[in-house]
């Protein structure tokens, strides 16, 4: 599969911070550890409706790491699934009469425009659902060589109970996971489970439903084997990061390091657990069920500049819950414009401090509003005081532009 087009980045030469997250699984503000590749995994959408902000903001807190990354000069190795088939998908397609293949190719692309109008770099491995079941099916037989499935009425389930160490990436009591996991898509009360916490790897044909003829039988994957088999096959065990928003802490992730731990025998699956906050609209998490979304691709209709939506987004921090609101977009529209008449001057204040405290701002945590306060600074004084440095407003406008993803260019 396809992602979509890389953008330019522009390269700051020495300079670079190593590069410090929060791990989920600890709660510790750690560095990250990669070599000279940084491995990261994020998970993707399922493509039943339109990007909307809160999938933004996961794919920007992301994008920040990436350049923080790349400006600290590792190369990097992205790898994000997208899961083109599940209940979801099945459940519009029977809504609306259309075909599910269509909807998940229809809305596939359009998250790639969204994200490309973004200037999101792009994953390297960009994996369907679908063109990765027979990795999904390798490694459900490899658990069960390990004696961690068994079949219930044709549907295969992993037994938590083979993975001593279940709960360590979420540290939740068995009360919140079983709340959560009837939330999220699990079947605890499914008569005939060993355990209600039990997932399913690999779920038999039902009537009416997609399904591919494997050596498991006539099915198709469960939702978390799906990212273990991509993230296995693409970059290996104990990559870096394992991201993505708040709400998939538990299930998703805790159960995508069992699979893959018990698979392999060896621990951890990823180094850290990095996850984004939950973005609202006038204080309630967005969300199709509420009809409470703002669109990605709406936004690019009405004239929005990608800038001013990726600004807005990046005056939260990345792990914050958040509000989107027009004032908030107001704010950021009007930044931008005091940014783009800053670096568009002749000369300005001189350009080290304030580059060294977007780099320093960003590496601590991708802590994007110190970044953009920093260069608030810079752009107040270069507006109101001026300053001879020649070289100073091109050196900030590289640095918002790699760092920030904002392009300041003026056509």
């Amino acid at each position: 599969m396809d992602s979509w087009p890389r953008p330019a980045i522009p390269e700051l030469g020495p300079g670079g911070r190593p590069v410090r997250v929060r791990d989920t699984s600890s709660g510790e503000i750690r560095p990250t550890a990669p070599g000279e590749e940084a491995r990261l995994y994020v998970c993707g959408i399922t493509p039943y409706d339109a990007t909307h902000m809160g999938h933004a903001a996961t794919y920007l807190a992301f994008d920040t790491l990436v350049r923080a990354w790349r400006d600290a000069g590792h190369r990097v190795r992205y790898v994000q699934n997208v899961t083109d088939i599940d209940d979801p998908l099945l459940d519009r397609a029977l809504a609306t009469g259309q075909d599910w293949q269509e909807i998940a190719r229809q809305e596939t692309q359009l998250f790639r425009e969204d994200m490309a109008w973004l200037r999101v770099v792009p994953p390297d491995e960009y994996i369907g659902a679908v063109e990765s079941i027979p990795s999904v099916v390798a490694c459900v037989e490899g658990l069960r060589a390990r004696g961690a499935v068994y079949d219930l009425e044709g549907d295969l389930y992993f037994d938590v109970s083979a993975d001593p160490l279940f709960g360590s990436v979420s540290g939740l009591s068995r009360d919140e996971m079983l709340a959560l996991v009837a939330e999220r898509g699990g079947d605890p009360l499914r008569p005939g489970k060993r355990d209600p916490l039990d997932p399913l790897l690999w779920r038999a044909a039902r009537p009416e439903e997609p399904a591919w003829d494997t050596p498991l039988g006539h099915g198709r994957p469960g939702w978390h084997i799906e990212c273990v088999a991509i993230a296995l096959d693409h970059l290996g065990m104990t990559f870096d990061v394992q991201g993505g928003g708040r709400d998939l802490v538990f299930p998703h992730h805790e159960m995508g390091a069992s699979h893959a731990e018990v698979l392999e025998d060896e621990r951890p699956y990823a180094r850290d657990y990095v996850h984004a906050g939950m973005v609202g609209l006038e204080g309630v998490k967005m969300s199709k069920s509420l009809g409470n979304l703002v669109f990605v691709h709406r936004l690019r209709e009405a004239g929005v500049t990608p800038g001013a939506v990726r600004l807005a987004v990046l005056a939260h921090h990345y792990r914050d819950d958040w509000d989107w609101t027009e004032t908030g977009l107001s704010e950021a529209q009007e930044r931008i414009e005091r940014w783009t008449r800053a670096v568009s001057l002749d000369a300005g204040p001189a350009w080290e401090s304030v580059v060294d405290a977007v780099r320093a701002a960003i590496a601590d945590d991708l802590d994007t509003p110190v970044a953009i306060r920093a260069v608030d600074h810079w752009v107040a004084d270069a507006l109101t005081r001026g300053g001879d440095d020649v070289g100073a407003p091109a050196r900030v406008r590289d640095a918002v532009d790699a760092l920030l993803g904002v392009d300041l260019s003026v056509d």
